[in-house]
């Protein structure tokens, strides 16, 4: 049964019965914000699902007890983006958390699985996907839009059991603690130190316009954030990395160049002057992109070979293990990636060491 929770008091009842456990699941909108505007929150208990509107007065200050409540456990799926979701909405993130598309990678059932596609796989049922494009923030909601929105918490508890027996089997409970503790950790950072390392145009550029890169991206999610507008908004990526390789020679050629971009900034033209010419505190510990050099992508293809050798022995989907960007930070600096410590670190680092070239 689903329930249309219209006031905080409703929840707040709720709350004082202290399940053991709840599924939950979001809808928001984000296409014109940098920050996630929360338009539903779905919750099962027990069973029972709720249907909270987020919209009502109060509503995400009695929402936040649920999630801070370490006595309950939260199961979701997918839920990066929920999390940020909640941290600005309630301003708390759901621990401890049981993200079961985690689960179902570690436990080798599938990588990266939709959550439509591990509800066929775990109980045989075949969900609609008519509202995936809705209009959330509007009143009141259709019966279809709420019929898919119940349905997205309705599987949870069954997709939960399934995926942690397996885990349990295989004695991988703790890895999946350890990586819902890592993602919590990185949406509670709430930002990328080294953002310019993750554009794949950046290993074509030499250090100093690596750095250039760096201080536009940094300068960039600061506008963003302040603006709440999305980071493309700002500056794209195409313009940051013709900026950053081949910089102009003063503001004025600043201004000139970005009358060939569309999308350019012209209204902040003199503050991604600054922005481009302004060192950052930090430049000299900034890591480098990979430099695409014949001889680097031979020693990363070694790496990919024993990171997918290591992933079939332990019968888990590719890319669960490294991804190309991690295997691309620990060739360049020799220090294993923090993104990769804990249980990856275990498996994966004895056998990748070996793999590194000479260093020169």
């Amino acid at each position: 049964m689903a329930y249309w929770i219209k006031t905080p008091a409703e929840l707040d009842e709720r709350y004082r019965q202290r399940p053991t456990r709840i599924g939950l699941d979001t809808e928001f909108i984000r296409e014109r914000t940098y920050w996630p505007q929360l338009a539903l929150v779905q919750m099962a208990v027990g069973d029972e699902i709720l249907l909270i509107d987020p919209l009502i007065p109060g509503m995400t200050a009695a929402l936040a007890p649920w999630l801070a409540d370490t006595s309950i456990l939260k199961v979701m799926h997918s839920a990066s983006e929920d999390l940020v979701t909640f941290k600005v909405a309630c301003g708390v993130l759901p621990r401890p958390l049981f993200d079961t598309q985690i689960g179902a990678s570690l436990a080798g059932i599938g990588g990266g699985m939709g959550y439509q596609k591990l509800v066929t796989a775990i109980t045989g049922v075949t969900l609609a996907k008519g509202e995936t494009r809705s209009d959330w923030m509007r009143r009141p909601l259709s019966d279809a839009q709420l019929e898919y929105a119940a349905d997205d918490v309705e599987y949870l508890f069954a997709i939960h059991d399934a995926v942690d027996a397996k885990l349990g089997e295989l004695g991988r409970r703790q890895w999946l603690q350890d990586d819902a503790e890592r993602l919590l950790a990185s949406v509670e950072q709430d930002e990328e130190r080294w953002p310019h390392v993750a554009m794949r145009s950046a290993q074509f550029m030499d250090a100093p316009a690596q750095l250039r890169l760096l201080r536009l991206l940094r300068w960039r999610d600061v506008q963003a954030r302040a603006s709440d507008k999305p980071r493309s908004w700002i500056l794209d990526n195409e313009l940051a990395a013709v900026l950053a390789r081949t910089p102009p020679a003063d503001a004025d050629a600043l201004g000139k160049l970005m009358e060939g971009f569309p999308k350019a900034p012209r209204k902040l033209a003199a503050q991604v002057w600054d922005a481009l010419v302004t060192p950052q505190h930090d430049e000299a510990e900034a890591p480098l992109a990979l430099p695409a050099t014949d001889a680097n992508k031979q020693a990363l293809k070694r790496l990919q070979d024993a990171v997918s050798a290591r992933t079939a022995e332990l019968g888990l989907p590719d890319g669960v293990l490294a991804s190309r960007k991690h295997l691309e930070s620990y060739l360049e600096s020799r220090q294993w990636p923090q993104a990769l410590a804990g249980w990856r670190q275990a498996v994966l680092e004895p056998v990748l060491a070996p793999l590194l070239p000479a260093a020169g």
